[in-house]
């Protein structure tokens, strides 16, 4: 059985206040692109990924699909149904084949009031989703389709970055995902990549995208403020 453990707002806790909150979680297994989260939904449980993966998804007037956020093993989704009451604010799908623990909003609260840490975190949490949002709201007040493609693809690249300023993201980003990440069509995707390929700013390499120089990328944003 998958330890508590690996979630990070429980991260902190010993062993015997993982036992704890045990009492309070049920598990439940969802297979590849089953509804875990109805958006406007009125369930408030709060759901722990164990292992696998989400993805936080809205959708527009015209119904297509944008994804606000993937999430993977020891993320956290629904706690902010189960601390305002709220109607759910988005639809979360499993990616893979995912476990999840599931907390309703009183246990929710009670192990956030009995363990401290997990308080701490869950508002770590709650900074780093107005974070992501405000991020997205300029990107989308300030920057053409094209250019929020690159944008993606530079943060994306941000954390794999070695010495001699290349990257390797991997595996290579599906063109209907990263078009749903930033709110334009996988055409506008397929565009960018064959512009960014021909000019040499992006490489594939198998089943990675090979980035020899970041700075090139970071260059086209700056060209397009």
């Amino acid at each position: 059985m998958i330890k508590l453990g690996v979630v990070g707002i429980l991260s902190d806790l010993d062993d015997a206040a993982l036992a704890d909150v045990e009492k309070h979680v049920r598990r439940r297994v969802f297979q590849p692109g089953a509804e875990i989260i109805e958006s406007e939904g009125e369930s408030s449980d709060v759901f722990l990924i164990l292992s696998g993966a989400v993805r936080v998804v809205n959708y527009s007037l015209s119904g297509r699909e944008v994804t606000l956020e993937e999430i993977g093993t020891g993320g956290c989704v629904g706690h902010l149904a189960a601390i305002d009451s709220e109607p759910r604010s988005a639809c979360v799908l499993a990616i893979g084949v995912t476990e999840v623990a599931m907390m309703n909003p009183a246990s929710f609260e009670t192990v956030v009031k009995n363990h401290p840490t997990v308080a701490w975190r869950v508002i770590c949490e709650l900074a780093r989703i107005v974070r992501a949002s405000t991020r997205r709201i300029v990107d989308v007040s300030t920057l053409g389709a094209n250019a929020r493609v690159i944008a993606e693809i530079f943060r994306m690249a941000q954390p794999m970055t070695q010495e001699d300023g290349s990257a390797v993201i991997k595996p290579v980003p599906v063109h209907s995902d990263l078009a749903a990440k930033v709110s334009t069509s996988r055409e506008t995707v397929a565009r960018v990549f064959g512009s960014l390929t021909r000019q040499g700013i992006v490489l594939k390499q198998g089943d990675s995208l090979f980035v020899p120089d970041i700075l090139r990328l970071e260059a086209l944003l700056t060209q397009s403020d």
